[in-house]
């Protein structure tokens, strides 16, 4: 048995800007700002380092994402590992089967405002 998390590694959810009281919308692409974390007004942003427990908070990550990840989260969650360790990079994995293993992967996303999340699994 495992418990999975996913943790926002890199991504931008931007800030909430005013003009008086009207609300001033980024250009998302533009300023690589993820429209899921940045949930429309910026005051209730999603963070990087902010995590999500699967399967309760599922329905709080874009459905977008999910699909990306989806793939690895049913790999990791019965037990299996992908051989790639991006050894020297910012992405390096941890793979224990005892312990805690990791996995990153990015939005689908193309252009500046995907972001990156780490899949943590979590023996229970």
């Amino acid at each position: 048995m495992y418990k999975i998390e996913l943790e926002i590694f890199e991504g931008k959810g931007g800030e909430l800007k005013k003009d008086g009281d009207e609300i001033i919308y980024p250009n998302l692409e533009k300023e690589g700002i993820c429209a899921w974390m940045y949930r429309g007004d910026g005051e209730k942003s999603y963070k990087v380092g902010q995590k999500f427990t699967l399967p309760a908070d599922a329905g709080k990550v874009c459905p977008w994402l999910m699909g990306t990840l989806q793939g690895m989260i049913h790999a990791l969650a019965y037990g299996g590992t992908l051989p790639w360790k991006y050894e020297g990079t910012p992405y390096e994995k941890v793979i224990d089967p005892e312990g805690v293993t990791t996995e990153y992967a990015r939005c689908v996303d193309p252009t500046a405002s995907g972001i990156v999340v780490k899949i943590i699994r979590i023996k229970i």
